[in-house]
């Protein structure tokens, strides 16, 4: 079914017969400070807190965008991605120095308000800024101090400031004679400024009003960019490289679908759930490469940086790719699939969310974390700080610096959620997590585990007391031969990989849940993209942790090589203690020449100028 575009005003004069009821979502986050991660990534947690988000981010020079406006496009958006990222963290931590710093610097953020109640960079007498527009930066203002307001202070002021922001977008963007929020941004089609829309449906959620509602419904009702409806061709199973015409920006395409999944929650409109749906099975089928993340720069829009929908699964051995994967195109994906996997409960989310936090996210992290890389290889100089940014008196932010923390924030968000039925566990690092049972009671949850270095694990389930649930546990589906033992007693029923296992049993305090998921090494072949000299690679993939050779530790890093596999595609690996104290797994591989020694991706340290092999060049092709 074709969805037809209506005028905005027809759109905003008809929705209230289009609402149905609000809807429900299948999982739902636990309750802020429930959860406590150990080890793997709980390290990279606390480095990003310890060594960039307290410092040495400025935020005053942030707030001083909008005292005294950005001498470059899009600067405003900096203060809302840090504040972002730190209230999500602290909604983790719940780390008293956190709090200090997000009100310093949002408390310095309200004396920017203009008399019209703008937080803009630009001056109130130019708003909306001409052609360029300022409106993907108020919607970072508002994201910041949504929030700050959500999980660490419901200051009176914010949400003024919040109510304020919105209502003077809503008296200059719109129907005409207001100006049409498509024609406003940097790129070709102008897609960015519909990114308003989730944090319109987030303030409509706060406040009740019909006003943001409707602005959220005139949002939709523009096809969300100038020149191509990007809800109908989502809709209609357009692959994402191929939506948008020539600028399918993968992440702030990403960023408005957030935002479609919030307006379907509230007004259970079809389409958008089947639009939204889509473009998710799509990036999945056509976008992720071996460690999760997407985008390139060849063969299709080179002209996008790196930044833009690829094919990049069929063309990620493409040895013209110079930029791919940026970061924030990373987190975003995994902040759209937690979405969908909060509305739907697909398994599938969660593998694509563990691939990419334990391969592209951690492969993105500096070492001494200090921010992230702008976009990563898979072959070559794997980390760059080179893309849109800022310097600083010498001292470079990029917008993938900010967005990193808050795909690390996300860890601990969709770990372990709950469901009506009872507590889901997603993830596997060692930790304690405290759920919900169907009767609303608490139920604690302790993860004994070395995970990802192996598949063993010991759940210690308590509940307040003795209650009938169930409780799901992702059956990951690289693993094989899973099992499950539930007190001592192993459970008699097939365990599907790539499903949910569903214990459904009366609970009683301290009941132990055993896992054992092998883990097995798989040997992928390469894709066959559009360049015929990217068809003889292969990879290794270890469980969830894609493999690499690295230069630090291997000066024949790049040589071509023949790895021994038996008939199913597996390969014996022998683990060995990292020759650098920096990585987290080593292994070494069997080949027709001998062993190699080969690390975990996200290990793999390249600021210094050395580099990576992740697809493997075969001997003799």
């Amino acid at each position: 079914m074709k969805r037809n575009i209506l005028l905005a005003v027809l759109v905003l004069a008809c929705r209230p017969l289009l609402m149905g009821q609000p809807v429900k979502d299948v999982f739902t986050p636990l309750e802020p400070g429930r959860i406590t991660l150990h080890g793997y990534l709980q390290n990279d947690i606390q480095n990003t807190i310890e060594h960039w988000l307290l410092r040495p981010i400025p935020y005053e020079r942030f707030v001083d965008f909008f005292r005294t406006g950005a001498p470059q496009f899009a600067l405003g958006e900096m203060w809302g991605k840090a504040v972002r990222s730190g209230c999500m963290l602290y909604r983790y931590t719940h780390d008293p120095r956190l709090k200090t710093t997000m009100k310093a610097t949002v408390d310095d953020l309200l004396t920017t308000v203009q008399p019209n109640g703008s937080i803009s960079t630009i001056r109130m007498d130019r708003q909306p800024g001409g052609p360029m527009g300022d409106m993907w930066e108020r919607k970072y203002v508002l994201l910041g101090l949504d929030e700050y307001y959500r999980y660490v202070e419901q200051d009176p002021r914010v949400m003024e400031a919040m109510t304020r922001q919105a209502d003077c977008i809503v008296a200059q963007v719109g129907p005409e004679p207001k100006v049409p929020l498509t024609s406003m941004g940097w790129s070709p089609n102008h897609i960015e400024s519909s990114t308003l829309l989730e944090p319109f449906m987030r303030l409509y959620g706060w406040t009740g009003q019909r006003k943001y509602l409707d602005f959220a419904a005139y949002i939709v009702s523009t096809g969300c960019s100038q020149g191509y409806d990007i809800l109908q061709q989502a809709y209609d199973n357009v692959p994402p490289y191929q939506m948008g015409g020539p600028y399918p920006k993968a992440y702030e395409m990403m960023s408005l679908f957030e935002g479609l999944v919030e307006y379907y929650r509230v007004t259970a409109d079809e389409f958008c759930k089947t639009a939204a749906i889509n473009l998710y099975h799509n990036i999945m089928k056509h976008e992720l490469t071996i460690i999760g993340n997407a985008g390139a720069d060849q063969p299709y829009h080179p002209a996008v940086m790196g930044e833009a929908w690829g094919n990049t699964a069929l063309e990620q051995t493409n040895p013209d790719i110079t930029r791919m994967m940026e970061t924030c195109v990373g987190v975003t994906w995994m902040k759209f699939a937690s979405q969908v996997l909060r509305l739907t409960g697909d398994v599938a989310a969660v593998e694509a969310i563990e691939t990419y936090v334990y391969n592209g996210l951690l492969g993105a992290q500096m070492p001494s974390g200090e921010g992230f890389s702008y976009v990563n290889l898979l072959n070559g100089r794997k980390s760059t700080n080179m893309g849109w940014g800022w310097e600083f008196d010498g001292f470079m932010v990029t917008c993938c610096n900010l967005n990193g923390p808050m795909g690390l924030a996300y860890i601990p968000y969709v770990a372990v959620m709950n469901s009506a039925q009872g507590p889901v566990v997603n993830l596997y690092n060692a930790g304690e997590a405290v759920a919900r049972t169907p009767q609303g009671r608490e139920v604690a949850l302790h993860l004994q585990s070395d995970y990802p270095h192996s598949g063993r694990m010991r759940l210690v389930v308590n509940p307040a007391q003795e209650e009938a649930f169930t409780l799901r546990l992702r059956i990951p589906a690289w693993t094989s031969k899973p099992s499950l033992k539930v007190n001592g007693k192993r459970l008699d029923t097939t365990l599907q990989p790539g499903t949910y296992a569903e214990l459904h049993r009366i609970w009683k305090p301290n009941d132990i849940v055993e896992i054992d998921f092998p883990m097995v090494c798989k040997v992928i072949d390469a894709p066959r993209g559009s360049n015929r000299a990217g068809d003889n690679f292969q990879a290794l993939k270890y469980g969830p942790i894609v493999l690499a050779r690295d230069e630090n530790i291997d000066r024949h890093y790049a040589d071509p090589v023949t790895i021994k596999a038996n008939r199913r595609g597996l390969v014996s690996l022998k683990p060995v203690a990292p020759t650098l104290t920096t990585a987290r797994m080593e292994f070494l591989v069997p080949t027709t020449s001998g062993r190699i020694r080969m690390v975990d991706y996200a290990s793999v340290n390249c600021w210094g100028g050395l580099h990576v092999c992740t697809w493997l060049p075969m001997k003799g092709k």
